[in-house]
């Protein structure tokens, strides 16, 4: 691995000898839109800058190095990890270079976008369920271990318990962040997924500057959060945010260099790293988001502009189009509200369209409007005269008239005609068309080019509301 002290640009003027060197030394850059009004200055560390697309890149390299070096993997040999995506890509990535081969076990509720990254690096990937607990035998920490012990040469990486995952950020991450800030970082915010990057990061930064606050964010649904509140193992409940949070406490976790917690919702883990892709152009995972989240509301409880925080970005956005950047994955979990539909969007998704809006007339005689609702199968006709509609017939009006007195067959629509519909133009708000229709109109009808072209009745919009999910 580069030494700390080695600058990015420097060991670039070179060639590299494989793309491990590349791993650290990532920038640090200032958060501006996400932060505004905020007087505390706010850096997010990019870790997904790492070669392999995270901070889980230092682990990987660190904890091969360390297993070799001891005897504990040997040429020919399988490394065995549990994990979310990120270690296994980054141990997938060592191993593809020293030739090593992989099986990683997974829980199922991670992105399919982890899974075939990881085998596109030739690693095996076991999908284990994510709802059962710690101790279950379907655990994926507790499968990895039992794969590692029943295959020949399986070296388990363990980062949950290997000591030489804090030891990689207190060597490397620490250092970077000390020497980026000139000595000034204030405050480092971070989560837990295993410990590892709060924990050797904190220890070295509170070695330079015991006055260093170090941040831990917890997903709610969590124990880590519970746990170091209140020295006790809680329940754990789902949470949908990737990488962060644990259902134990992992040993590579040291709360010791940790002076708070906070927790943050789902919700707003992923809304900031959506806001952090749109506002800031840095394209992160759910957990960066969580991080940011409570990054930034610290930097607001701060308020100095003397002080300097610092977040982790723990890994690449890609690894999450089918999640927290995909719309429908988003409302499907109740992350957004359904998309406001115009009210042409409306009309073209009503189940029969029809080819054209129909109408009568005021001279149109009842028999003949009887007739129109009947061969196209409509319930409601407009009175137009000149492009305006002046008044409204439906078949239950017409149909109560004639069963009244048979002779308003040969009457004109005139005659029994009720109020027009209230027109909105093609681009109105789906909205304003519910709110008329459940306010007492019959229909609505669209105008598209100074034109009425379509209608909506409260029957299509019955049937739009049972179709919905």
């Amino acid at each position: 691995m580069t030494p700390p002290n080695q600058p990015r640009a420097a060991r670039n003027e070179r060639p590299c000898n494989d793309v491990l060197e590349l791993v650290g030394w990532t920038p640090l850059i200032r958060l501006n839109r996400v932060t505004a009004g905020i007087g505390t200055p706010v850096y997010g560390k990019a870790e997904f800058m790492n070669p392999g697309g995270s901070v889980k890149d230092r682990i990987g390299v660190a904890i091969v190095d360390a297993a070799e070096s001891r005897g504990l993997l040997r040429p020919g040999g399988t490394i065995v990890e549990a994990t979310s995506g990120n270690t296994g890509l980054a141990l997938a990535m060592v191993a593809a270079i020293r030739g090593y081969r992989c099986i990683f076990t997974m829980p199922d509720k991670m992105s399919i976008e982890k899974v075939k990254l990881l085998r596109a690096f030739g690693a095996e990937v076991v999908i284990t369920p994510a709802a059962v607990a710690p101790d279950h035998p379907d655990h994926y920490v507790n499968r990895a271990r039992t794969i590692a012990e029943e295959t020949p040469g399986g070296f388990l990486a363990d980062q949950f318990y290997n000591r030489d995952n804090p030891e990689a950020h207190y060597l490397t991450t620490g250092p970077e962040i000390w020497g980026q800030t000139g000595g000034a970082v204030t405050h480092f915010v971070a989560g837990a997924g295993t410990g590892g990057t709060i924990s050797g990061t904190g220890r070295y930064l509170k070695e330079q500057n015991p006055e260093i606050q170090v941040i831990g964010v917890d997903p709610v649904g969590s124990v880590i959060s519970g746990f170091y509140r209140t020295g006790k193992v809680g329940k754990g409940e789902p949470y949908l945010v990737e990488g962060l949070g644990n259902d134990k406490i992992p040993g590579t976790l040291d709360v010791e260099f940790v002076d708070a917690y906070r927790t943050v919702e789902d919700r707003d883990a992923f809304a900031m790293a959506r806001r952090l892709a749109v506002e800031e152009g840095l394209f992160v995972g759910g957990s960066t988001g969580l991080i940011v989240h409570a990054a930034v509301e610290a930097a607001r409880r701060i308020e100095d502009p003397g002080a300097c925080v610092v977040a982790i970005l723990c890994d690449w956005g890609e690894r999450y189009l089918t999640k927290q950047y995909d719309d429908e994955w988003m409302r499907n979990n109740g992350f957004l509200g359904r998309r406001r539909s115009t009210v042409a969007e409306m009309v073209a998704a009503k189940f029969e369209p029809m080819p054209q809006l129909h109408i009568a007339t005021p001279a149109t005689p009842v028999r003949m409007a009887i007739s129109t609702l009947s061969t196209h199968n409509v319930s409601q006709l407009p009175v137009v005269v000149q492009g305006e509609c002046v008044g409204s017939v439906s078949e239950r009006r017409l149909m109560s008239a004639v069963l009244a007195d048979r002779s308003v067959l040969g009457s004109d629509v005139a005659s029994v005609m009720g109020e027009p519909y209230p027109v909105l133009d093609e681009d109105a708000d789906g909205n304003d068309a519910v709110a008329l229709l459940t306010g007492g109109a019959q229909a609505v009808l669209i105008r598209s080019g100074g034109a009425l072209d379509g209608i909506l009745t409260r029957h299509d919009l019955v049937r739009s509301l049972a179709a919905s999910p």
